[in-house]
């Protein structure tokens, strides 16, 4: 584990310096972009053989399905309700890119893109709605989050 993450430590600074570069000459309308930064300067070749690429999601801005299977509110739904102008596109969690409905799809293309690992977290408010375990625990969510743990390991884990 220790040396995995020296690897991903290691490799942060790589990737900003990289994106940062490409930055620096990107025109003021995305649509005129013709290619963001060197495609061949960034490869799997340019890391050791056990550096992890992965992707990573947010429960809250993902997952969707804020009013289904029984989830309970959370702090940011409240502050997205009540504090809309704080976000700059006045959005919410509440549709998310409804991962809780397509992420087998996701996974997919998680696996298409080529990556190792998928990090996730987890919506306590789907777990525990009430917000304390003594009111129950819902067990739509818990199915919810086995069947993601399966999922993943079955699509986007590669055999060692």
């Amino acid at each position: 584990m220790a040396i995995h993450l020296r690897w991903i430590l290691l490799g942060i600074p790589l990737l900003v310096s990289s994106f940062a570069s490409a930055m620096l000459v990107m025109p003021s309308n995305i649509m005129d972009l013709k290619v963001p930064f060197a495609t061949n300067s960034f490869n799997r070749k340019s890391f050791p053989s056990d550096f992890i690429f992965g992707t990573a999601s947010s429960s809250y801005q993902y997952e969707g399905d804020a009013n289904e299977s029984c989830r309970g509110q959370s702090i940011w739904d409240t502050f997205t309700r009540e504090f809309p102008e704080r976000i700059a596109d006045g959005s919410n969690g509440e549709m998310g890119i409804d991962f809780y409905h397509r992420y087998q799809s996701d996974l997919q293309t998680v696996k298409d893109m080529n990556m190792d690992s998928f990090r996730f977290s987890i919506s306590w408010s789907r777990v525990i709605p009430s917000g304390k375990i003594s009111a129950g625990v819902n067990r739509d969510g818990i199915e919810f989050y086995n069947k993601l743990i399966d999922a993943t390991i079955a699509t986007v884990m590669r055999a060692a």
